[in-house]
């Protein structure tokens, strides 16, 4: 099926032109999406949400299953078209498809378990009795803002796209302007896969260019926004939303400095060893995680810097994903110097292309105050070693750090006598607290939290990754007094779905009869992705 034929007419304005981050060479460009066509495949998209609703989690289990299956089919093309457009390297890519695959499995299990959508069934006595029964239903159309670090897991087939389908909604996705083929092509497999599947016509579609990006936010069936990307671009689309006529939420996972905090038993015991994990974990994809952690907080003496130092000289160098990236990184250097940070050590960097400079500094808690560019990502190979003179000192610039969307301590085991406050007081400032490792590690799961307060998100109580994920683009509604046929499936007395249901607060049991009738794919394992 041709890309123009639903999402990139030949009349449109302007055009998106990726490029070859390891030469700066242009490829072929990917004609904009007009304006009449994104009203058009909105348009189409809402029309579509009816029955897409009221699709049976199995079935939406089915159609993920075949974009899943459709991907791998096309691993090797997509691969490489990947790699031309990012330089991330085929190894890496092949992994983050199938990773990504997996990914849109597990969020059909999620549907198939029916747990999201907390049906809940209350008979209350007294004189006028009352038939009370509650669930989430899906919002309707979702739009999709992709990031250019993760081409598959967070691009046009990840987990924004997948959550939203499994919820129930019909997606209509904006490709990222730094990898316009690859977007293109990932929506044609999509398409043709759920062509397939015997999916709505309109359940999945993409569109190309900036104009349309601001036309689906702006679009009145849209009723809510997916993006990964920067605070300045997330920040922009919340703005946006809000001055519609019919607000609707924008869920931006936007990142910020991660915080790593080394205690003292653990410094004394194996600060080589947490060094090298540091340094591996923050140069990981060349930096460009948005769980990278940016800042180490390390204690006075334990030489922290210059272990982080010796650890860059294994490391490999790599590009960043754009022009503009590259230079972004290269100012962002020159302000952490300005603001009082020193180099502690370099690492390797290709002679060509859109080549970052890998750099170590380190800086002075003084130098750790509000509105400084030391508490602010640097999106790159980049981190910042602080030592603290004592846990009150550490305590004071823990108080000062931007919420974040994922926090590290390496400690000196169970054991160790900080590992319990430093625990509590991170939890209240990132999204996830991770205790001996590093967070560039994502596992898609049912327990995993991708997310966390402002400006590392712009809402705190979602996450982008794991079952959760559904949660944003549902919502509850009560039903009174509303006769069994008019009830969606989920609260119907029969329980057609089969889904899991409280009763007059207990949880109801599920029979072998129930489950038979949910035909639903066995639930796969759960897979660690990236972030």
């Amino acid at each position: 099926m041709s890309a123009q034929a639903y999402a990139v007419p030949v009349t449109a304005p302007g055009r998106d032109t990726g490029h070859d981050p390891r030469t700066g060479t242009a490829y072929p460009e990917v004609p904009h999406t007009s304006p009449e066509e994104v009203a058009l495949v909105v348009a189409a998209a809402a029309g579509s949400a009816p029955p897409i609703a009221s699709a049976a989690p199995a079935v939406r289990a089915i159609w993920l299953e075949s974009i899943a299956a459709s991907m791998e089919a096309h691993a090797d093309e997509l691969v490489a078209l990947a790699d031309a457009e990012t330089a991330l390297g085929e190894a890496r890519l092949a992994g983050e498809l199938a990773k990504t695959a997996a990914s849109l499995r597990f969020y059909g299990s999620v549907a198939v378990d029916g747990g999201f959508l907390q049906a809940t069934i209350d008979s209350v006595g007294g004189q006028t009795p009352l038939d009370l029964r509650r669930m989430r239903v899906p919002v309707g159309p979702v739009a999709v803002f992709g990031a250019s670090n993760f081409p598959f897991a967070f691009g046009v087939l990840g987990h924004d796209t997948g959550s939203a389908i499994s919820a129930g909604c019909p997606v209509v996705v904006k490709v990222h302007s730094a990898q316009p083929r690859l977007g293109v092509r990932l929506g044609e497999i999509a398409r043709a896969a759920l062509v397939e599947s015997g999916a709505p016509a309109h359940l999945f579609a993409v569109v190309v260019g900036r104009g349309a990006g601001l036309a689906l936010v702006d679009a009145a069936p849209i009723a809510a926004v997916a993006f990964t990307g920067s605070q300045s671009g997330g920040m922009a689309l919340v703005k946006r939303a809000s001055q519609r006529h019919r607000p609707i939420p924008v869920f931006a996972e936007m990142g910020t400095v991660n915080p790593a905090v080394v205690t003292p038993a653990a410094a004394r015991l194996r600060m080589g060893e947490v060094a090298r994990g540091f340094a591996a974990s923050f140069m990981l994809g060349t930096g460009q995680f948005c769980t990278k952690p940016g800042l180490l907080l390390a204690p006075a003496g334990s030489g922290a810097a210059r272990h982080v130092a010796a650890a860059l000289d294994d490391l490999p160098a790599g590009w960043l994903l754009t022009e503009a990236m590259a230079g972004d990184f290269a100012r962002g250097r020159t302000s952490l110097i300005e603001a009082g940070a020193l180099v502690a050590g370099e690492g390797k960097s290709h002679p060509a292309g859109f080549a970052p400079v890998p750099t170590v500094f380190t800086a002075r808690v003084e130098d750790l105050t509000p509105g400084s560019p030391l508490l602010e990502e640097c999106f790159g190979p980049s981190a910042v070693v602080v030592e603290y003179a004592d846990l009150d000192q550490l305590r004071g610039v823990l108080a000062r750090l931007q919420p974040s969307l994922a926090a590290a301590v390496a400690s000196a085991g169970a054991e160790d006598g900080d590992l319990p406050w430093l625990v509590q007081q991170l939890s209240a400032q990132a999204g996830r607290v991770v205790v001996d490792g590093w967070p560039t590690g994502v596992a898609n799961t049912w327990a995993q939290n991708h997310g966390g307060p402002w400006p590392a998100t712009s809402r705190p109580d979602a996450t982008s990754v794991g079952a959760a994920a559904l949660d944003r683009f549902t919502r509850p509604v009560a039903f009174q007094g509303a006769a069994d046929a008019a009830l969606p499936p989920a609260l119907q007395t029969g329980n057609p779905w089969a889904v899991p249901r409280r009763v007059n607060g207990r949880p109801e049991p599920v029979t072998a009869d129930d489950a038979d009738r949910t035909q639903a794919p066995a639930l796969p394992k759960a897979q660690t992705g990236w972030s």
